[in-house]
């Protein structure tokens, strides 16, 4: 089937000028943004809602590092390998792990207040997946929260700089590219179309152009019917690189959290999270038959990887015919409860529901996607002047699964590393400003009402467990759903706004992780098949999705090292 290049809009009613535009406010987004402030002339930043309505703020667990004595990178990155299932970039991981203690203590620096223990030193605890206790904490199970509001302190000091705007309330449309090369490759990136939705400090459809721009958009969560993300995560970042003309890679590693709050199979949209760290500080996994089986599925039982107790979960659920296992905390009591989960404790508390007396009804839903828009080690993509940071970002550190208080981190140092790449080569006249010109392809628009469809698609297609004949049954109906012409002679209008170019980014994205689900033949990390149902070495590689020359999707094996050497 064939995609969009570009997303129907009307033409920008005003333009402006920045050297590099931050897109989203989540942790990568701010930390880029306060980076770039002293060394470019004039920064951007735009956000969907305001400062502060990104994923970062969800965030319970904690940020991973090792900041303890008897700790060590070398453990964190032995740790994240294990859990990425065979296909971390090595580099990646190492820069992650040996420049994450010192992004956490600049993170002290300017002003987070993490948990202390009684010692008056920064608290650690455990998390899946971790032989160390080295995950920072804050307000017990707030740390997004606290990392978002020490960063928003940070950017709100200089808001009034001018050097530096903030755009609130603002979508962006589609990346800005320049003349495409001799050889019919896509032009640089240089800049974004964007829609003040009503709030910001423009109005309606605007341009921006630019040397650089930094894609720190968060996750894909309203991809699938139920997610932890906010309503926000609409797999932005993802779509609007691909139809620049940039490659995207790992799209099939999508991480469901095993413990969200199971609300009914009716339930949609953003989720109640039980944080991993409730695991990690005792609590249990037992089925409808009251008995713990996480024991005898892996080593660390509880503590396992999040993919290898997602899928044992379903196996529970689909044993038993119950729609949920139980998570048990009640050992922990209500003063601990309370102490170290305020935040879990006032959300279960809402249902009627409290860690120390009730068994909790939990099932995996959508949480983290380890795939993103390919980068190299200074989140440079393969399109001139694109970055990206964050969970936008492949940067290979995840793997096929994430591990556990991984991803504030990497937001932290690949955004610090992108700002200070970008920056420099601003300032060394290698990005430079450019026309930008209409990209050659089609142009598209869904309607908002096909976003629940494409939900089932993707919940059922791409979910927790595939095969493939689901995941060919899913892009049949998602093919169906984009038949050209198929409001030829209906009376349904789709208008360009923000739902219709929020729906057109899931589906787009919807079609990345189907395509790349369907080529990779075996199961590991965050991508589990039925018909496949063991790891392969002829899979030690990751798959890249990307546009053809006839606006077709195509996914390619590449090397796990591809863009560092």
């Amino acid at each position: 089937m064939s995609f969009a290049r570009r997303l129907v809009a009307p033409e920008p009613g005003w333009v402006a000028e920045a050297d590099v535009i931050v897109v989203g406010s989540g942790v990568a987004g701010l930390t880029a943004a306060l980076e770039l402030r002293t060394r470019v002339k004039r920064v951007l930043i735009v956000t969907k809602g305001i400062l502060s309505s990104g994923s970062t703020i969800w965030a319970q667990g904690g940020i991973a590092a090792a900041l303890d004595v008897t700790d060590t990178p070398e453990a964190h990155l032995t740790d994240t390998l294990e859990a990425g299932g065979g296909l971390c970039s090595v580099p990646a991981v190492d820069v992650l792990v040996r420049e994450g203690p010192g992004r956490v203590r600049e993170l002290m620096k300017g002003g987070a207040r993490f948990d202390l223990a009684t010692n008056g030193d920064v608290s650690l605890t455990r998390e899946g997946g971790h032989h160390a206790n080295r995950i920072v904490h804050a307000g017990g199970d707030a740390t997004g929260a606290e990392v978002s509001r020490a960063l928003i302190a940070q950017l709100e000091a200089v808001r009034n700089d001018p050097g530096i705007e903030v755009v609130e309330h603002a979508l962006v449309v589609d990346l800005l590219t320049a003349e495409p090369d001799a050889d019919g490759r896509p032009g640089p990136v240089c800049g974004v179309t964007l829609h003040v939705i009503g709030e910001g400090t423009r109005d309606g459809i605007g341009a921006s152009t630019a040397k650089a721009v930094i894609v720190a958009t968060g996750g894909i969560g309203q991809v699938y019917r139920s997610s932890t993300n906010p309503p926000s995560a609409t797999a932005d970042g993802i779509a609007m690189a691909l139809r620049a003309g940039a490659t995207v890679a790992d799209l099939e590693f999508v991480q469901f959290h095993p413990t969200v709050l199971w609300l009914g199979t009716g339930a949609r949209g953003q989720l109640p999270l039980i944080s991993e760290a409730v695991r990690g500080e005792g609590a249990l996994l037992i089925n409808s038959e009251g008995k713990r089986f996480m024991p005898d599925v892996h080593p660390m039982a509880e503590l396992a990887p999040r993919d290898v107790v997602s899928h044992a979960i379903v196996e529970q659920i689909q044993a038993t015919g119950e729609e949920n296992v139980y998570l048990d905390a009640r050992h922990l009591g209500s003063e601990f409860a309370w102490r170290r989960f305020p935040t879990i404790q006032e959300a279960l508390a809402e249902h009627g529901l409290d860690l120390a007396t009730d068994l909790i009804p939990v099932a995996p839903a959508q949480h983290f996607h380890s795939g993103g828009i390919l980068t190299d080690l200074y989140g440079r993509s393969d399109l001139e002047g694109l970055y990206a940071a964050g969970e936008a970002a492949c940067t290979g550190v995840h793997g096929a699964n994430r591990l556990a208080s991984n991803s504030l981190l990497e937001g932290l140092v690949y955004a610090h590393r992108a700002a200070h790449d970008a920056a420099a080569r601003v300032s060394s006249g290698e990005l430079i400003d450019r026309d930008p010109v209409r990209r050659k392809g089609t142009q598209g628009l869904l309607p908002a009402t096909d976003r629940q469809r494409i939900q089932r698609i993707a919940h059922q297609g791409v979910g927790p467990v595939r095969d493939g004949a689901g995941l060919e049954e899913a892009w049949q109906e998602l093919r169906e759903i984009r038949r050209p012409g198929r409001f030829a002679d209906s009376p349904v209008e789709v208008s360009p706004q923000t739902a219709e170019w929020e729906t057109t980014n899931i589906a787009q994205t919807t079609a990345g992780i189907i395509s790349a689900a369907q080529v990779r033949e075996e199961s590991r990390g965050g991508h589990f098949r039925l018909d496949y149902p063991q790891p392969s070495n002829e899979w030690k590689v990751r798959l890249s999705v990307s546009f053809d020359g006839a606006d077709e999707l195509k996914v390619a094996p590449i090397p796990l090292e591809r863009l560092e050497a």
